[in-house]
């Protein structure tokens, strides 16, 4: 399995694995792990964070977010991320 799974009382929760994180990923605080399925949607709202690996199909994080708006939209992204593929380590 690609994903850690946290059981709550009302569901399973999935959470990016943070011993599976993208190779590409640079440094720091967020990154996306390996489930990514290319959904596009991280880089739509935080193209200034996110990129895609056109051999593998995958989404990374290939800046920082270091701005408020930058930082801003990656949390939006994080949230929305249909597989719950970004992670923040902070």
């Amino acid at each position: 399995m690609n994903f850690t799974q946290h059981q709550t009382s009302d569901n399973i929760r999935l959470m990016a694995d943070r011993n599976d994180k993208n190779p590409l990923n640079v440094p720091g605080k967020y990154y996306n792990d390996l489930t990514c399925i290319d959904c596009d949607l991280c880089r739509e709202i935080a193209p200034r964070v996110f990129t895609r690996d056109d051999d593998e199909g995958l989404s990374y994080v290939w800046k920082q977010p270091v701005t408020s708006e930058e930082i801003a939209a990656a949390e939006v992204a994080r949230r929305s991320c249909p597989t719950e593929t970004i992670g923040d380590d902070g």
